[in-house]
């Protein structure tokens, strides 16, 4: 009877515990985010921005149900992020889930706010069939609106809302200049950089002339990848508008690859002794990196020509950053042909590495013949870290302080021709989070390069390989061995725990 008792009360103070923790949950929201990039807790910029809301926000979340298993999560999420919201913003923001495919009505208005289907496979009896299915949202706030056409599953949920929410709610965005007049690209060759700079900040292209005075209103100029020679004239312009406090971001080439003849050479435009000058050299040298990007050649087999990917290690993809706001979050930046960057300034003006080669890398000097067959040793690869982009501060022009951020590579903006200018997401964040950081409007950095965009796997060697594998395949099974023969061993013991009462 009094074991019974005992049983009776711990499954009343269980129930009872259980209860108050359900109450405590629905009044005091906890929730411990154990995930590297803490994916799952808001940021100071949505928490900033939420606070700062003057006027009520509603986000219409356009979702089909029954959505697969992978995509399903998504739905919880993206509710679960909503009441964050809401309850951070004090009420200001509002959310409700519509489903479009519960009539034609719901699934039109979802098509007129932008919200259009996508086909997904869905997997019955044995079978996989595409199926339509909404996965967008709408934020209006009063008259104005933004939509989120399609919300990608592990993408960043919280930079797609809010920088949604601070698009709607900035009433004056500041000004950046994209500086134009000797062949660098235009806004339609940079649409994903435009469209990122577009969310903060008024962009607007500016033509130098040699009578040219930029406007404090342009709180930072963007120069990308001139092709040809910018006269004394126009730098000097460039000079008067740092030694007022200007901020300059300058993504430049000094060497440049063809494809057609397999030739690299040097590229000059008028930009390499005005940063000598101030003490920065980036030098005429090829950059080559065993961590690298890919071409696609072809090669003739019998009667065939195939095409193959080799690795081509004057494309580096850079994975090493610099603990800087403005690489904070970023994985993996691809190049297009680079060289390194040295710096000979005085003490008066500080230089800050923020993106390094591999520790396999190293250089080759211009011109050049590009061997595509050519088999790579790791003798070729003598040299490591050295600087691609970094920070230039000080009295750069004058006695007010400015800053420049640079980039020893001009297309890795733009993007690869040869791929239909596709541009990894880094490369943009790259370009955007320098922009914001000389802007002094760092709000967003964290959030755009908070989602997850690459994690390659490191090289691994055959004997590690095999050992993994089968680590895989048998620990599962030692674990079930050793767990019986635990219960075993406990069984037994107490068998004869009880043949000793017996007996006494």
């Amino acid at each position: 009877m009094m074991k019974s008792a005992k049983i009776s009360t711990t499954i009343i103070l269980v129930v009872i515990i259980i209860i108050i923790v359900n109450i405590l949950g629905e009044n005091y929201k906890f929730r411990l985010d154990l995930t590297e990039g803490k994916e799952y807790t808001l940021s100071k910029a949505t928490r900033d921005i939420l606070k700062n809301l003057d006027k009520p926000v509603t986000i219409t979340a356009y979702f089909s149900k029954n959505l697969p298993a992978n995509l399903g999560n998504l739905t919880g999420d993206l509710r679960d992020m909503l009441i964050e919201y809401g309850e951070r913003s004090k009420g200001m923001v509002v959310y409700k889930f519509v489903n479009p495919g519960e009539n034609s009505d719901l699934e039109n208005e979802a098509v007129q706010n932008g919200v259009r289907p996508i086909m997904i496979n869905v997997r019955e009896k044995d079978q996989v069939k595409q199926q339509k299915a909404f996965m967008g949202a709408v934020i209006t706030m009063g008259k104005e609106k933004e939509k989120i056409p399609f919300l990608q599953p592990g993408s960043g949920l919280e930079y797609a809302l809010s920088t949604a929410i601070k698009k709607l709610s900035v009433a004056d965005k500041p000004s950046i200049a994209l500086i134009q007049g000797h062949g660098e690209p235009y806004i339609s060759d940079i649409t994903k950089v435009f469209t990122e700079l577009s969310v903060l900040y008024n962009v607007q292209t500016l033509k130098l002339t040699d009578t040219t005075v930029i406007s404090d209103k342009f709180k930072t100029i963007v120069i990308i990848r001139p092709k040809d020679t910018i006269p004394a004239s126009h730098l000097a312009v460039i000079d008067k508008y740092l030694a007022r406090g200007g901020n300059l971001f300058l993504a430049v080439n000094r060497v440049a690859g063809n494809f057609t003849n397999a030739s690299g050479i040097q590229v000059s435009v008028g930009l390499e002794e005005w940063l000598r000058r101030k003490g920065i050299t980036i030098s005429d040298n090829f950059i080559i990196d065993a961590s690298c990007g890919y071409v696609t050649i072809q090669q003739q087999q019998g009667n065939f020509t195939m095409n193959s990917q080799i690795q081509f290690p004057y494309l580096p993809l850079i994975h090493k950053f610099a603990d800087n706001p403005i690489t904070k979050g970023l994985e993996s930046v691809s190049l297009q042909f680079a060289s390194p960057i040295t710096f000979s300034g005085d003490s008066s003006i500080k230089f800050t590495p923020i993106a390094f080669t591999s520790e396999k890398s190293g250089i080759l000097k211009a011109p050049l013949y590009f061997d595509v067959q050519k088999k790579w040793q790791e003798s070729d690869f003598q040299m490591s870290s050295l600087v691609v982009a970094c920070i230039v501060e000080g009295k750069l022009s004058g006695n007010a302080k400015s800053s420049i951020v640079l980039v020893s590579n001009g297309d890795f903006a733009i993007g690869n021709p040869r791929e239909g200018n596709q541009l990894p997401p880094d490369n943009v964040s790259l370009l955007v989070n320098s922009v914001d950081w000389l802007s002094d409007d760092t709000g967003l950095i964290d959030l755009r390069t908070k989602g997850i965009t690459s994690r390659p796997l490191k090289h691994l060697d055959d004997s590690t390989k095999a050992l993994l594998k089968w680590f895989n395949f048998l620990a599962p099974v030692i674990l079930i061995i050793v767990y019986g023969l635990m219960r075993m061993q406990m069984n037994h013991r107490k068998r004869i725990n009880r043949m000793e009462v017996i007996n006494e």
